[in-house]
């Protein structure tokens, strides 16, 4: 029960509202666009961008091959992976303090915050989770019930697999490595670990070194600052209480305290040590480290049963599902707001049906800046009839994720030859940030009158019309 009830409370959340009114943001659009390619096209597109997300990128071309592309194809994978990284937490939590911080555990992983998120997400840091979270599962069963090579096996396959989806999920290694300290575990499990863990390593290792020649794509991730480390540091706090309250273990065995405060602390500090040479510092990037804070929350939950059974058994039974009942309450506002359009940065397809509406056959389309090109991508029957006067190589040609334009001259060109341009671009201002950029909107607002502006979730069309030259 303490690994079924998380899974089924996990699913049943997920599931709720899981298409969010239809809306698609751009993180999840490129996994669109990405999936909706041939195999082929994608390698070419891993050798120049986002190689580091290639292995989730081909298994999400597999289900949209087999089931269609549509938002529950693209979000399902997560809700599922987040139900079996919530029933790890349960089984782990048991196995370490009991039922009741087992299932505090595992309930409270789903309530998370950034787990929350992340639950209905068409992206790999669930799938990261889940990984890390089986992983976590087996090095607590090799500690406890010997070191069987399955187990060993099975943990090396877990953390390999987590590694292809996102190689900074490798910081569960030096978390585990704490534990193994904590617990002062033996000369056999020592070897065993090291040599698994060693060899995992060196399977995510070529993707780690050809990652590197794109470390371009997260320039645009900015420096840590202060303000930023206020959500670390609130949830060290959380998990500290809870690792203070948990019962001690005796030598050589596992608790709470030794398997989920290096789990929750060590990634996050380590992902803030690289920040301060590259700005890295995304929550999602350590969405694993919340593992270790739902076992320690658990924990908690746990130390409070433990202090009101002497006095009143019956009441104990009724603090976990009166602390879940509150929690879910006053958490209530977020899970709605996560569910909707506006939960996220901008929505691809609603834009998408207002060019739908309002573009005539024949008339041109233009995108600021040229990432917005996604919108075509993911919905191509809505741009029917336009013409990308920018685009000289399309983004399954040039193998990329944009395209690529014309230079400034051609784009220019181009744009005085038509009498009704549709842009499509950011609400509710227009980034301009390049040479050719500024020629579009130079351009634009030279030879053509605005007659249309819709603005829908973070993004907006502009359509434009060609003044006519006075007589």
């Amino acid at each position: 029960m303490s690994w079924l009830i998380p899974l089924l409370w996990s699913l049943s959340l997920g599931l709720w509202g899981l298409s969010r009114q239809g809306s698609v943001w751009r993180d999840e659009a490129a996994t669109w666009q990405v999936a909706t390619r041939s195999t082929a096209e994608i390698w070419h597109m891993l050798g120049n961008v986002d190689v580091v997300h290639g292995g989730y990128y081909l298994l999400m071309h597999a289900l949209f091959e087999c089931f269609g592309a549509g938002t529950t194809t693209l979000r399902l994978p997560s809700v599922l992976a987040t139900g079996v990284a919530a029933a790890c937490v349960g089984r782990i939590g048991e196995r370490l303090a009991g039922t009741w911080v087992g299932l505090a555990g595992g309930m409270a992983f789903v309530l998370l915050p950034a787990v929350q998120f992340h639950l209905q997400e068409g992206r790999p840091y669930a799938l990261v989770a889940a990984g890390a979270a089986m992983a976590t599962l087996l090095l607590v069963t090799v500690l406890q019930q010997g070191g069987q090579a399955v187990y060993w096996a099975a943990y090396g396959v877990a953390v390999t697999t987590s590694g292809l989806l996102n190689w900074l999920s490798l910081m569960m290694l030096p978390a585990h490595l704490a534990t193994l300290l904590w617990v002062r575990a033996d000369h056999g499990v020592w070897k065993r670990w090291t040599a698994v863990s060693s060899a995992a390593v060196l399977c995510v290792l070529p993707l780690i070194l050809f990652s590197r020649g794109q470390s371009g794509q997260v320039s645009w991730i900015p420096p840590l600052t202060w303000h930023m480390l206020i959500g670390p540091t609130v949830l060290l706090l959380i998990g500290g209480t809870g690792a203070l309250l948990d019962r001690p273990r005796g030598a050589g065995r596992p608790s709470v305290a030794a398997v989920g405060l290096p789990l929750l602390m060590i990634p996050q500090l380590g992902l803030i040590g690289l920040s301060l040479v590259q700005p890295l510092y995304l929550e999602r990037y350590v969405l694993f480290s919340q593992l270790g804070l739902a076992l320690l929350i658990g924990s908690l939950v746990g130390s409070a049963t433990r202090a009101v059974r002497p006095r009143s058994p019956k009441t104990a039974r009724w603090v976990l599902p009166t602390v879940v009942v509150l929690a879910t309450v006053g958490l209530l506002p977020q899970l709605l707001a996560k569910r909707s359009p506006a939960s996220r940065i901008d929505d691809v397809r609603a834009v998408a049906a207002d060019v739908q509406q309002w573009k005539e056959t024949g008339n041109a389309v233009l995108f600021i800046p040229s990432a917005r090109r996604d919108t075509q991508s993911v919905t191509p029957k809505d741009f029917s009839g336009l013409r990308d006067i920018a685009l000289a190589q399309s983004p399954e040609a040039s193998g990329t994720l944009k395209g690529l334009e014309a230079d400034p001259g051609r784009i220019r060109a181009a744009m005085l030859a038509q009498q009704r341009i549709l842009l499509v671009t950011d609400a509710p201002a227009i980034p301009v940030n390049t040479e050719r950029d500024e020629t579009k909107m130079s351009v634009l607002k030279q030879y053509f009158s605005i007659v249309a502006v819709k603005r829908t979730h973070g993004r907006q069309l502009v359509v434009y019309e060609r003044i006519e030259p006075a007589q």
